[in-house]
């Protein structure tokens, strides 16, 4: 035999080294395999997690708005008879047709204090004012 020949033992040995090589490979990517399918597993529940929770949520009922805080009367006497007035209406009426309605003289400055009076309640959401000067109770 010469020096670039192989013995039967030589190969032999060569090949038991190939072999422990290729098993080691071998494990080291079925160690990458679990690892991956441990990760993979997870990923699925979590998207399926987030799928039922989509699912919950777009089953709730929609939520209602709050109610909005009720505006205070004023004490003044005259507020009570204005939205007494209001009440009886079938409507919208102007400062002069409540002046009328209430039987307080139709003078100028008559009208002009229960318009006012008119607009702090339309301020406030107890009236509102449809268009200029005209005002009514607001729907619900």
């Amino acid at each position: 035999m010469t020096g670039g020949e192989l013995t039967l033992g030589a190969l032999l040995v060569r090949l038991e080294e190939q072999e422990r090589e290729i098993a080691a490979q071998a494990e080291v990517a079925r160690e990458k395999i679990a690892d991956l399918t441990a990760l993979l597993d997870g990923l699925d529940t979590a998207a399926e997690e987030i799928r039922i929770t989509r699912k919950t949520l777009l089953e709730l009922p929609e939520p209602r708005p709050p109610a909005p805080p009720v505006a205070k009367l004023p004490d003044h006497p005259a507020y009570q008879q204005i939205m007494a007035v209001f009440a009886a209406a079938d409507a919208p009426l102007r400062a002069r047709a409540v002046c009328e309605a209430m039987d307080v003289e139709i003078a100028p400055s008559n009208i002009n204090n229960v318009r006012l009076k008119l607009k702090r309640l339309a301020d406030r959401g107890i009236l509102a004012e449809t268009e200029q000067g005209l005002f009514t109770l607001p729907r619900p």
